[in-house]
């Protein structure tokens, strides 16, 4: 087979960046998000506190640390299309695997597992967007909003999939565990685009030491990395506040008496917005060079999460779920364009890998906390309004984030 050009267009560059969005799509949009519309059932069924139910979520971000940790060793020895295709198989096995499972713990250590798998897609794909990005640098902010954005689809995919499969299976002992299996042949699906769309992947960007690829897996400890100090900080705040509104948003819905397919449309629309966002915030990312962006979006971020709380009105939850939609992705996306802006090439998977770390972290302590906030007086309210004010926190961090001197 004829190696990849290291040349691109700017039609292949867009092809490229749709196809590397199936991997958002499996390692966040299917993979962890798709929960929230599991967790209602499975919650009922299972006799789970909101604590637990949000540390399902929490040990899929452990999982995701350990993942993101391992990355830069893994990054010497592997490139980045392997890793991200093989992390997006095992994701969907791991998937597969939560609907045999009733039991706590198993289910606790499958959540671990797949977010491990996520990682590797996440960070992979992200480094390989934003060569894509230095490739095209005119269209660097909407392809890596594309790629990002590739989440929404994944959301989407999981509104529509989740109810029929929970419909079909209606009357059955733990009918939920067809929907895991929905989607996990969704994601298995979505690896196979993904698979044979890379091939296509500029010869610079697929093989390790190519491009500067190993020498950034290596530079972890990088001093342009640590001088990101105030834009890590808000991010993982970003990563405590945004999950628990995504773990917790369809409960709450619920809660207010929304209907089934309304939920189904609520969650639909806030992927479709996810996939709008790579237009939309394009040319902010590629605009500014400090933390401006992501605080921006953090403040936004926040208001959306507090609309449910404020109002159980349907209009109200709808335009709570589009502007979210809109922009947490984008948040996601402004710390690549931050890396890809301040740092030189070499180290810019050390640099992804740190935000994904500390993003991690957040997740980390945002379900639980969450679900131990709403178990107290006040229910799922006050645990959004403790995410709010997290998102805000980490709004006024990015603020204080400034270039780095070239």
């Amino acid at each position: 087979m004829t190696s990849p050009s290291t040349s691109i267009t700017p039609g292949q560059a867009l092809r490229l960046a749709v196809a590397l969005s199936m991997g958002a799509a499996v390692s966040l949009g299917i993979t962890r998000f798709s929960y929230g519309l599991l967790l209602p059932p499975m919650r009922a069924d299972l006799g789970w506190s909101y604590a637990l139910a949000g540390g399902m979520n929490t040990a899929n971000a452990a999982g995701y640390l350990v993942g993101a940790l391992m990355m830069p060793a893994m990054m010497r020895r592997l490139d980045h299309t392997r890793l991200l295709v093989g992390g997006c198989m095992l994701a969907s096995l791991f998937m597969a695997a939560s609907g045999f499972f009733t039991s706590a713990p198993a289910l606790l250590v499958q959540r671990l597992l797949a977010g491990l798998a996520s990682a590797w897609v996440f960070v992979a794909g992200g480094v390989l967007a934003a060569r894509l990005g230095a490739l095209q640098p005119a269209r660097t902010g909407l392809l890596l909003g594309l790629y990002y954005g590739g989440t929404g689809f994944g959301i989407t995919l999981s509104a529509l999939l989740v109810p029929l499969a929970l419909q079909s299976a209606a009357g059955r002992a733990h009918g939920w565990a067809w929907a895991w299996w929905a989607l996990a042949a969704a994601s298995v699906a979505a690896t196979v685009l993904l698979a044979l769309a890379v091939r296509a992947m500029p010869a610079q960007q697929d093989r390790p030491g190519a491009g500067g690829a190993a020498p950034a897996a290596g530079a972890g400890a990088g001093p342009g990395v640590r001088r990101f100090g105030w834009a890590l900080a808000g991010y993982m705040c970003f990563g405590m506040g945004y999950i628990g509104y995504m773990t917790f948003v369809i409960a709450l819905l619920r809660e207010e008496g929304a209907s089934t397919g309304g939920i189904t449309t609520f969650y639909a629309l806030l992927g479709v917005a996810c996939v709008a966002s790579a237009r939309l915030w394009a040319g902010l990312l590629d605009r500014y060079r400090g933390g401006e962006p992501q605080a921006f979006l953090n403040l936004l971020l926040g208001a959306a999460t507090l609309l449910p709380v404020l109002s159980a009105s349907w209009p109200v939850a709808l335009l709570s779920g589009l502007l979210f939609g809109a922009v947490f992705l984008s948040v996601v996306a402004s710390t690549t364009a931050l890396v890809r802006h301040n740092l030189p090439a070499p180290q810019w998977a050390a640099g992804i890998s740190a935000f994904t770390i500390v993003f991690a972290l957040g997740q980390i302590v945002g379900p639980t906390v969450t679900g131990w906030i709403s178990d107290g007086p006040g229910g799922l309210a006050r645990g959004l309004v403790a995410s709010a004010l997290t998102l805000w926190v980490g709004a006024l961090l990015a603020w204080r984030q400034r270039p780095l001197a070239g």
